[in-house]
């Protein structure tokens, strides 16, 4: 049971891996807008249960920040649970306008090549929190975003 308890602390202290890159990047959460792309636990499922986007909205909502989501198919299930709290959005360029950073949750085909020229331009400020490592962080900062990453100790800024 002990071996069952331990994994079960490690794999919710991983879900907030990324809220910690986040908290670090900016001083100040309260009145930030940020864009989750991914809400299913997994790709091509509706399955919310156990999602580490849920534990991401909850913690960034409590911090003050404005969460707007897009999932291609867990939109649903995700308002059942989350309602009004958060913005939710039929095309994931939407979602993207006027927020402060992008956070990628949940590793859809979709977003593994988006327009990243759309993205940018969409963004106030070009940064991207990948947390299924799907884009390749020289090409990233080559394109002038500044990128978080899982695990890999790279952060990539503009330096232009």
């Amino acid at each position: 049971m002990e071996v069952a308890r331990a994994t079960d602390r490690v794999n919710n202290s991983q879900k907030m891996v990324i809220t910690k890159k986040i908290k670090k990047h900016y001083n100040k959460l309260n009145g930030l807008t940020l864009t989750l792309w991914g809400l299913a636990f997994k790709p091509r499922t509706d399955d919310v249960r156990e999602a580490p986007a849920f534990a991401i909205i909850e913690e960034l909502l409590s911090e003050g920040v404005k969460i707007k989501a897009y999932d291609p198919v867990a939109l649903e299930n995700s308002k059942k649970y989350f309602g009004a709290k958060v913005e939710w959005f039929q095309s994931n360029y939407e979602a993207l306008k006027d927020s402060d950073g992008l956070i990628i949750v949940t590793e859809w085909n979709e977003f593994r090549s988006p327009d990243f020229k759309t993205v940018k331009n969409l963004l106030k400020q070009p940064i991207i929190f990948d947390g299924r490592n799907i884009y390749n962080p020289t090409q990233v900062r080559s394109l002038g975003f500044t990128y978080y990453s899982m695990g890999r100790d790279i952060v990539c800024r503009d330096i232009t």
